[in-house]
């Protein structure tokens, strides 16, 4: 039978697959219930920077400020309060689940400021999280604000949880940098040990009859495993950091590919809110079966076998593989390019 074992941020994992961060996580019965699954580790569900500053109402002046300019814009905001599940109630799930469960624990922290929101990485290590996922979802509106101000922010985000906390730490980011690889580098000097790849932007839409801003949730299909893959394999080997797979994966598939692009695990949500939380089993006994069949003994064996580190020119290649991609399409048998 072949090894299934992977590391990720210091911890031996008994295989690569890892529920993210989503609804399943926000009760201890949903916790348990993936452990039972087979679940190597679980994530929490995001604690919002929002909710941790409440109290100071800096962050609702903004939201609110100006918003009489025009009677459609009050919809675009949310009432904080809303959405406002607290702290404390977070933490002491972590605490429980811990107790519930045998497997790793991930804390999650959603924010993109260097408040004193940061503490509360130091309260979810103390709850008893054995790692912390930092989820930095920003969109930056402002057109005074240059792309190196906004990567400064990441960064310092991740060198003040680092002076905070012990324990490993991942970085949930976008890849909607102009030299990705670059930033994944300053990831970790910053002190990330691990990159999660990629934060998905849900956008919203526009209600035409009620002109109110109705948020649409779109769960993630397998083929958005393309981009997190592409560059998964590139950072391989190239950047000291762990690498995480978390858009796209759906089936054994998609976990094996991550793995052989240099994944150390692959991690799923849409997948199990679709099919239910024991649809984990059945993508593990498929990687199990299809390792078992192509005669592989272990998930390290695996790893990074179809990255880049071995090529020379890893922009030339893209660039060929670019080309061939704009060649596979053929209309006709001509072989006209359309």
């Amino acid at each position: 039978m072949p090894d299934l074992t992977t590391t990720y941020l210091g911890m031996k994992l008994a295989h690569p697959i890892v529920p993210s961060a989503s609804p399943l996580s926000r009760s201890l019965d949903g916790i348990k219930r993936m452990a039972e699954a087979g679940a190597s580790a679980i994530v929490m569900y995001s604690l919002f920077e929002e909710q941790i500053t409440l109290e100071s109402q800096h962050l609702d002046h903004y939201l609110v400020y100006g918003s009489e300019s025009y009677a459609e814009a009050l919809s675009y905001f949310p009432d904080i309060h809303d959405y406002n599940v607290g702290p404390d109630e977070y933490l002491e799930l972590i605490r429980r689940a811990k107790e519930a469960v045998d497997i790793p624990i991930i804390g999650s922290l959603n924010g993109v400021s260097t408040g004193g929101w940061i503490e509360y990485a130091r309260y979810i290590q103390q709850a008893g999280a054995d790692a912390i996922e930092l989820n930095l979802y920003y969109i930056p509106t402002n057109p005074d604000l240059t792309s190196a101000e906004v990567e400064q922010m990441y960064l310092d985000v991740v060198e003040h949880v680092r002076q905070n906390v012990r324990i490993p730490i991942a970085v949930k980011v976008s890849p909607y940098f102009s030299a990705f690889a670059n930033m994944a580098k300053r990831f970790a000097k910053a002190g990330a040990n691990g990159l999660v790849l990629f934060n998905r932007f849900y956008q919203p839409d526009f209600n035409l009859e009620t002109l109110d801003v109705e948020p649409r949730l779109v769960l993630s299909s397998p083929h958005e495993i393309r981009l997190p893959l592409h560059w998964t394999a590139i950072l391989y080997g190239r950047v000291n950091v762990d690498l995480a797979i978390t858009s796209g994966v759906h089936t054994h598939e998609e976990v094996l590919k991550g793995v052989m692009a240099g994944a150390n695990v692959t991690m799923m949500a849409s997948a199990l809110l679709k099919n239910g939380v024991e649809y984990l089993g059945t993508v593990l006994e498929n990687v199990r079966r299809w390792m078992e069949e192509h005669e592989y003994e272990s998930i390290e064996q695996m790893r990074g076998s179809m990255s880049q580190m071995n090529i020379a020119e890893p922009a030339a290649f893209e660039r060929a593989n670019y080309m061939k991609v704009l060649d596979s399409w053929r209309d006709d048998p001509t072989g006209m390019l359309l």
